[in-house]
């Protein structure tokens, strides 16, 4: 049986942090930080990553760390979830990034690194499709029920179905589409990735299910999801603007279930919501306000899951 989750995660600690123009384009929760400085904002970063990563690390969680590269520049490479993602039968995939500087964030020397503690069988790309413009963000498009073999996915310019259905057809999942949007400016515009609005754990899934317009998306969306035993929390599309909807259930110590966030989103929840959570692991979160801000991207952004088998 696939596991849904595990103990393994790698994180990319950054070097060069900044805002992304090349992504702030359609990622709408990237904010400008006026009047701090390049060395004040990277090492705002810096602190809050160490400070979640040691978080991660005293709840037992294994916690695999690479150091960002000065050149070439990129300043996301804090979210590795969406170039490379892992798997129980030892393949790893790589995926065609919509941003062009965020491409240089694959990198030969991360994999070989992780070759020396994990089984690596086989390396599968998808990236030819970028010279087609088609994208598809590792697990910030896809969410993966491993369980179930369902692929999640909100279409977007970084989502697009014919890489879905590749990706599908290689890896043996049935995909579950649909179009999460959120207001920018009085219109209605394509969520940029789906772990936005919306995280799958183990038996429950937090999602926004305001942000699906469409009636009989959204009720299909809910069907899959009851048919497969998750217990749907629901979150408002305020909620999701705090992050709430990119949260990552994970392995702690003694196979503990732990449900990771931000601060921000653990802050926006509700008493109602937050207990929901807790029977499925003990909520752990902290502040990344500043990698939020200008990064547009959240906690579970930051962690690619590590499936593939230990040596």
């Amino acid at each position: 049986m696939s596991k849904q989750i595990t103990n393994n995660i790698m994180m990319i600690r950054p070097i060069a942090f900044h805002m992304n123009e090349q992504t702030a384009v359609n990622n709408y929760y990237q904010k400008n930080e006026e009047g701090i400085s390049p060395e004040d904002i990277q090492k705002e970063a810096q602190t809050q990553f160490d400070q979640f990563v040691d978080k991660l690390r005293k709840e037992g969680v294994n916690v695999t760390v690479f150091e960002d590269t000065i050149d070439p520049q990129t300043p996301d490479s804090i979210f590795p979830n969406n170039w490379i993602s892992f798997h129980q039968d030892g393949v790893i995939r790589l995926y065609p990034m919509y941003a062009e500087n965020r491409r240089l964030e694959r990198r030969e020397d991360i994999i070989e690194g992780l070759k020396e503690r994990f089984k690596v069988n086989d390396i599968i790309s998808f990236t030819d499709w970028e010279a087609k413009g088609a994208y598809l963000e590792g697990t910030g498009s896809l969410l993966l029920d491993r369980q179930n073999k369902i692929a999640y996915a909100a279409i977007s310019e970084r989502t697009m179905p014919n890489v879905l259905e590749d990706f599908c057809d290689e890896a043996g999942y049935e995909p579950v589409t649909f179009h999460a949007l959120q207001s920018v400016n009085g219109k209605r515009l394509p969520i940029y990735h789906t772990n936005v609005m919306m995280c799958l754990g183990e038996e429950f899934a937090v999602v926004c299910l305001d942000s699906i317009d469409d009636l009989e998306e959204r009720e299909n969306l809910v069907e899959q999801l009851e048919e497969t035993d998750k217990e749907i929390i629901e979150i408002s599309e305020e909620q999701k603007e705090q992050f709430a909807g990119n949260m990552l259930q994970v392995l702690g110590s003694d196979d503990q279930r732990l449900v990771v966030m931000s601060s921000a989103a653990f802050n926006s929840l509700s008493d109602d919501q937050r207990n929901a959570l807790k029977k499925y692991g003990k909520l752990v979160h902290s502040d990344i306000h500043t990698i939020e801000k200008l990064g547009g991207g959240s906690a579970r952004c930051m962690m690619a899951e590590i499936f593939n088998p230990i040596k």
